[in-house]
């Protein structure tokens, strides 16, 4: 077991992604698992979620702060770095403080962990930060490019840097699934950006193993980038609004669906890799590797990927049937 014995430090630990692989990693006994936030609040809605655990700490503290950071990596083995301001229209209107978070935020990570010595550290990127319109898409691009770098302009230390990109995590927090089914209950009524608008969605089970075997297997500099199918936000509205009214007895035509048009930011499609790093990727059966400025070695039984933008417009979005499926599946409906 990679993990057993280990002292593990997640920052953001109270988000979704984070409680998921808090749960995980409870599995595979490690020594213990530092919960580091600046919501006590969160952290207090965390413990009484998972129950007592002795080999759980929970540390208030802030990505901003060196002197926080600094402190919590001692005697860590491993960095789940989860922390960032992640919500496009928050990040759009205050672009200042998301730099502070995702940005000088990132800095400090990497900075704590050189000095403390940790083994690795995952950086977790998104989507929006391959060719982004918006603020926290570039945020994520920068703190993406600062793991890699690392790795090039930093001599002599021993830590191991790399990153995961995501997609849209099914039923994360601040996800338009919860936020639709919301509305819907209490509203009547949901608004859609387009209904033709792409997205790549991901499990939050999906989402949680990339990023633990990404850790696993990083070698320095690295970007691991998840396959994952694509949906449509009307095709999507359009099964919630039948689940829900099914479930609450409600009439379909009750419900009021809006196209409201792209909002500060936004796009109507998005990638997760663009051509120029297609040239050199390694694909896997459910991953693409992008090797960084050091070349690392791919993994066993990569092959070279196809030449081409992996993006949500260019592909085959699921079918009702499909979509519903994988809802079900994840507990969403």
């Amino acid at each position: 077991m990679f993990y057993k014995n280990k002292k593990i430090l997640i920052t953001g630990g109270t988000g979704t992604i984070g409680k998921s692989i808090l749960k995980y990693l409870l599995k595979e006994q490690v020594q213990y698992i530092k919960i580091f936030s600046r919501d006590e609040y969160k952290q207090q809605q965390l413990q009484s979620e998972i129950g007592y655990k002795e080999e759980v700490r929970y540390v208030i503290g802030d990505i901003r702060e060196y002197e926080s950071v600094l402190h919590a990596m001692e005697d860590i083995d491993y960095v789940f770095h989860l922390a960032a301001m992640k919500r496009v229209d928050a990040c759009e209107m205050n672009p200042d403080e998301a730099v502070k978070t995702n940005i000088h935020g990132t800095k400090n990570v990497i900075r704590g962990a050189i000095a403390q010595s940790v083994k690795k550290v995952i950086f977790t990127s998104s989507d929006k930060a391959i060719s982004p319109t918006n603020t926290y898409g570039a945020t994520k691009l920068i703190g993406e490019k600062m793991i890699t770098a690392t790795e090039f302009y930093i001599k002599n230390h021993s830590t191991v840097f790399a990153s995961v990109r995501f997609g849209n995590v099914m039923g994360s927090r601040g996800s338009v699934i919860p936020l639709f089914k919301n509305k819907i209950i209490n509203d009547k009524k949901i608004e859609v950006t387009d209904e033709n608008m792409t997205r790549f969605m991901m499990t939050l089970v999906q989402a949680t193993n990339l990023t633990v075997k990404s850790l696993e297997e990083a070698k320095g500099g690295e970007v691991y980038v998840l396959k994952m199918p694509v949906i449509k936000l009307g095709d999507l509205a359009n099964i919630l609004v039948e689940e829900v009214c099914e479930k609450y007895g409600f009439n379909q035509a009750e419900i009021e669906v809006e196209v409201t048009g792209l909002k500060p930011g936004e796009k109507w499609y998005e990638e997760l890799m663009t051509y120029d790093e297609s040239k050199l990727a390694w694909e896997l059966d459910h991953m693409f590797f992008i090797p960084g400025f050091t070349n690392s070695s791919p993994p066993r039984k990569a092959k070279k990927a196809l030449h081409g933008t992996y993006s949500s417009s260019g592909k085959q979005a699921l079918s009702i049937e499909e979509l519903r499926m994988l809802l079900k599946e994840a507990g969403l409906i």
